[in-house]
């Protein structure tokens, strides 16, 4: 009775090994070509301090700088669902995971930048 057991476990361990060797590789991304992808980025993503008001009034993330593992696996995220937003879901829609790659390999190879910070009481910039 134990034969059989160990003889399944080693064929599922076989079988498993085997799919994950056949699993596609995670794109490589390329930054020039991310250069011609970010076009719909820079709308909200490549405005200095800028402020999106729907649904609610909240300053736009920064991409330059973000590690591109981080960017790639947000963008994945608004594809799936995972992430609920219904701007960014309808952009990274027709993403596939290159161009996904490859926009994240263009933002990361950016210096991040620091956001102005407001000033409390009149919103002027510090």
């Amino acid at each position: 009775m134990r034969a059989p057991a160990i003889l399944l476990f080693a064929l599922a361990a076989v079988v498993s090994l085997g799919a994950q060797a056949q699993a596609p590789a995670p794109a490589q991304g390329n930054a020039e070509a991310g250069k011609n992808k970010v076009y719909q980025c820079q709308g909200c993503h490549g405005i200095p301090d800028w402020k999106t008001a729907f649904p609610e009034v909240y300053r736009v993330p920064k991409l330059g700088g973000q590690k591109p593992a981080y960017i790639v696996a947000a963008l994945r995220a608004y594809k799936s669902g995972e992430r609920d937003f219904a701007t960014m879901r309808a952009m990274v829609g027709n993403m596939s995971d290159q161009d996904m790659a490859d926009i994240a390999a263009y933002y990361g190879a950016e210096q991040p930048q620091l956001a102005a910070k407001d000033d409390d009481r009149t919103g002027a910039k510090k």
